[in-house]
């Protein structure tokens, strides 16, 4: 079995779901051009838990529509993808001793199905969701990424979903040119990612006023880290959809 890489999707709008635009074409194409996983273990910027991180255990995830104001289409879609289980305790194996909650019920959110639907429209790959605890520091979750590495000889595929830039606050979306703070730190982000110089990411509030205006609240953030903690030195490393509209980075990382 190959060893699966490891992505992180700059997943923006909800509506990429749906609309035939460059993103979704690109992450098409992506799913084409993948060995096929056994299953695939999604960290979301929109599952926050705090005291624990939890995995979704459901056989039947459900999907989730974890927003409003968008049409009637976005609502309708169901991504029926099934769990795994077994997966979601192999998971808490590899966390242990930190408390790892099963979750009975959760399903996928936009952040994970959003994704996926363009890029495994069968729906046929078991998806185990894992939540962000934010309660613990950053370093945790690039460790944390570093401890489910071994999933990716199992033929898991380890995949991020937020953005590398995320502030619905500084986003005029009747303007879509990036501010010149969202674009710096976008070049920033990728030359360290390209130098495996993954300090300065993991403690990125060294990295100034462009990294406090661009992560904000980090949640879109912090599924990065994952990533790059699952990452082996040395390893290949390529971006898709690298572009900056408003505030929000579609940038995607494969590493692998």
């Amino acid at each position: 079995m190959p060893r699966m890489p490891v992505l992180f999707v700059g997943h923006g709008s909800p509506m990429n779901a749906i609309e035939d635009n460059a993103w979704s074409r690109d992450w098409r194409r992506l799913g084409q051009s993948l060995p096929r996983p056994t299953a695939i273990l999604m960290v979301s910027a929109h599952w926050e838990t705090q005291g624990a991180s939890a995995v979704s255990a459901a056989t039947a995830p459900e999907t989730i529509h974890d927003f409003f104001g968008f049409p009637q289409a976005l609502f309708d879609v169901r991504y029926r993808a099934p769990g795994d289980p077994a997966l979601a305790a192999r998971v808490a194996d590899l966390l242990a001793p930190d408390r790892v909650v099963q979750h009975p019920t959760r399903g996928l959110d936009h952040g994970a199905w959003g994704v996926l639907a363009p890029m495994f429209p069968e729906a046929d790959i078991p998806v185990v969701q894992l939540s962000l605890d934010r309660a613990r520091p950053e370093r945790w979750h690039y460790a944390a990424g570093r401890r489910l590495a071994p999933l990716r000889d199992e033929g898991v595929l380890i995949m991020g979903s937020g953005d590398i830039v995320h502030n619905l606050r500084a986003a005029d979306f009747r303007r879509p040119e990036a501010p010149p703070w969202a674009d710096r730190f976008n070049e920033t982000a990728k030359r360290l990612i390209l130098a495996g110089d993954h300090d300065p990411l993991i403690d990125w509030r060294t990295l100034g006023p462009d990294a406090e205006a661009s992560i904000n609240s980090a949640e879109h953030y912090l599924p990065l880290l994952y990533v790059l903690g699952a990452a082996a030195a040395g390893e290949p490393v390529s971006f898709f959809n690298d572009d900056v509209f408003a505030a929000i980075s579609m940038t995607g990382v494969k590493v692998g």
